[in-house]
């Protein structure tokens, strides 16, 4: 047990290093001016945050695993607000968070966890519905309504945030990372939390499954856009690439496919490094910045951007420079981290919600 609570801790710190690199780029609004680098960051982007919302449904799954089992009502009642409580802090830090961060994800997770906290009892079945019915919702929703609205794309600026029809608008259909589909990963996430990872045989299976699932979507997804260039269709590249490819925005279904399954090998070979080499003095920094993985979160913006804003380096940047201070705060985040709990149990925002959504 031990050990896979250790491999879950590495995927998260992998990650959160994943969401600096994209967040790191997007805000310095990076250019392209390395092949490498940019297919490097292209392929992170809309991978590292699936992973850890798939982690945060495994999350919901183990806090909520002996209320489920026991069938107990007012066990299964306890468990379910603070769930709630949890949903409700994240909400509405993430909104206060939205005029530093537009792109923040916390206020998302909130409404996640209100899913995942009616749901902790469903069965696996259930669970897998729920995950397709968002999916396939969030097609109905782009056949029913302009995906782009709201949005300026060329600032990444969404007009209308701050009124009802526009947070509405944004919370569950067309934002960063809309309920509907993005709760999907969540309960995957949970689904994969009932498993016996641990059993290295099953866990092998499920990566190769996974793995296979991943190289065909993707696959598939290049073959059809390369059909449509070659039968003439005339279509902007940019809506081909929406509707046919993989990218986060829009979230279409061979997205969530293919990210979703990616992050399910990544979670299983953290799992084996973790079985493999146990508390092996090079993983256990690793270890704890996974455990920080909320703190660092929040630092990433209000310290990693805040000091490239004070070094007025925001802007216009490449590639490169995007990918150098990702690293830099990367290995400031681990060596913290591991400071950190030399001294204290939990990081400084994980100790704030944990204490005010107990």
């Amino acid at each position: 047990m031990t050990q896979r609570i250790q491999g879950l801790d590495l995927a998260r710190a992998l990650a959160v290093f994943g969401m600096v690199l994209v967040n790191f780029k997007l805000v310095m609004g990076a250019q392209d001016s390395c092949a490498i680098l940019s297919t490097l960051s292209g392929w992170v982007e809309g991978r590292a945050v699936a992973t850890f919302v798939i982690l945060a449904g495994i999350g919901v799954t183990l806090l909520s695993r002996r209320a489920a089992s026991s069938g107990d009502a007012q066990l299964i009642k306890t468990t379910r607000w603070r769930l709630l409580r949890r949903a409700a802090l994240l909400f509405f830090v993430g909104l206060s968070y939205v005029p530093i961060w537009p792109a923040d994800i916390l206020h998302f997770y909130g409404l996640y966890f209100v899913a995942g906290a009616f749901l902790f009892t469903a069965s696996n079945r259930a669970l897998w519905v729920a995950a397709a019915s968002f999916t396939t919702g969030f097609v109905v929703l782009m056949l029913a309504f302009d995906y782009t609205e709201g949005w300026d794309f060329s600032t990444l600026e969404y007009l209308d945030f701050w009124t009802v029809q526009g947070m509405l608008r944004h919370l569950f259909f067309n934002g960063f990372h809309p309920v509907l589909p993005w709760a999907a990963f969540l309960f995957i996430g949970m689904w994969l939390g009932r498993l016996d990872l641990a059993d290295a045989g099953l866990r092998r299976r499920l990566m190769v499954v996974a793995s296979a699932l991943w190289v065909l979507t993707e696959g598939l997804s290049k073959l059809a856009m390369a059909y449509v260039y070659r039968a003439g269709v005339e279509i902007p590249s940019q809506d081909l690439h929406a509707l046919l490819g993989t990218g986060p925005m829009p979230p279409m279904p061979q997205y969530l496919v293919a990210a979703g399954s990616l992050a399910i090998v990544l979670i299983g070979v953290c799992l084996e490094i973790s079985q493999r080499w146990g508390d092996a003095w090079w993983l256990r920094p690793l270890y704890a910045t996974g455990k920080l993985s909320l703190t660092l979160y929040v630092a990433h913006v209000l310290i990693g951007m805040g000091t490239l804003e004070a070094l007025g380096r925001l802007e216009g940047q490449s590639i490169e420079f995007a990918v150098v201070a990702s690293l830099i705060f990367a290995v400031a985040g681990v060596a913290f981290s591991a400071l950190w709990l030399r001294f204290f149990e939990v990081g400084p925002v994980e100790w704030v919600f944990r204490a005010v959504a107990r």
